[in-house]
């Protein structure tokens, strides 16, 4: 039996486990390279860490200098504390998971009003400080709009002002 193999044994794991738990840390680092900047400076990471994604992030063209710097970011993975940083990636996912499920629900109250007026009583009692003249006035113009052909310049005021309440509302109960 060559000495290498038995050392794979002794050690428990074998080669082609080491290769695929080295292959997850890659993709684990290629998941943090792909986040947004303000998303990433939110997670800790070790300086050399932050500084070889960084480095990744500034290549332009996809070659294979920027396939060696991944497998770089998936070397400096191994040496990190892996946990912290899946749980962290994970939390700024659902984050945006939930982010998007909020304007997807504000998407389809807007769309609630442009069909019918009575939709505006649902959306004032769920946000009592809005302006329901306002409102109104918004909704007809970006029906008038959507009838001419123009852009829907109303029809996006009207989406502002449901995110300003959403938002104001969930920092009032926070607080």
């Amino acid at each position: 039996m060559p000495l290498e193999r038995r050392d794979e044994e002794t050690a428990g794991i074998s080669k082609t486990r080491r290769k695929r738990a080295m292959e997850e840390l890659q993709a684990l680092g290629e998941a943090l390279a792909a986040l947004p900047a303000e998303r990433l400076e939110k997670i800790e990471l070790p300086a050399d860490l932050r500084e070889a994604i960084g480095l990744y992030r500034s290549m332009s063209r996809r070659d294979e200098a920027r396939r060696r710097q991944m497998q770089y970011i998936g070397r400096l993975m191994r040496r990190a504390e892996e946990a912290p940083i899946r749980a962290a990636l994970f939390q700024t996912r659902g984050d945006s998971a939930a982010e998007t499920a909020r304007l997807h629900r504000l998407e389809r109250r807007r769309a609630a009003l442009m069909e019918d007026e009575a939709a505006l009583s649902e959306i004032l009692d769920s946000y009592p400080g809005i302006d329901s003249t306002q409102l109104r006035s918004l909704r007809r113009a970006a029906l008038r709009e959507k009838e001419e052909g123009r852009p829907p310049r109303n029809y996006r005021a009207i989406f502002r002002i449901l995110r300003d309440a959403d938002l104001a509302k969930d920092a009032g109960s926070q607080d």
